[in-house]
């Protein structure tokens, strides 16, 4: 498992992140008693699924695996701290709401950014980090 940091542009509104990247040993033993799928997310740098995951002591993990194109392994593992993780299921529930509050009779010609842009936005920044960080 590697440690790299994250800072966000200023506009971002997020402080910065320590972020782990685990590699399959790793993954192994933060997930072995056990995970639960939260929600995932499809964008233009991948395809993220995030949960939660127990070690075999019951010592909680916050993961996202990233798939990347068509493969079905993933291309990254990331383990974050629980506010940071928070932060992003919060932008995900935001954007449930948000998208509910567009009237769907309205043609936008280009789509508002909205929490789930911005959560996007915030795993692109991540990615970028951590891409020459080998697990």
């Amino acid at each position: 498992m590697k440690s790299f940091v994250v800072s966000f542009h200023q506009e971002d509104h997020v402080d910065t992140m320590q972020i782990q990247k685990l590699n399959e040993e790793d993954f192994g033993k933060a997930t072995e008693g056990g995970t639960r799928h939260l929600f995932e997310l499809d964008t233009n740098i991948g395809f993220f699924v995030f949960f939660d995951a127990e070690d075999k002591d019951g010592v909680v993990s916050y993961l996202a695996l990233q798939y990347e194109e068509e493969n079905e392994d993933p291309s990254a593992c990331y383990s974050f701290r629980l506010e940071d993780f928070y932060e992003f299921m919060a932008l995900y529930l935001n954007d449930l709401e948000f998208s509910g509050e567009v009237d769907e009779d309205e043609e936008e010609e280009e789509e508002e950014y909205g929490p789930i842009h911005h959560l996007a936005h915030l795993l692109f920044h991540i990615v970028e980090e951590g891409k020459d960080i080998e697990a």
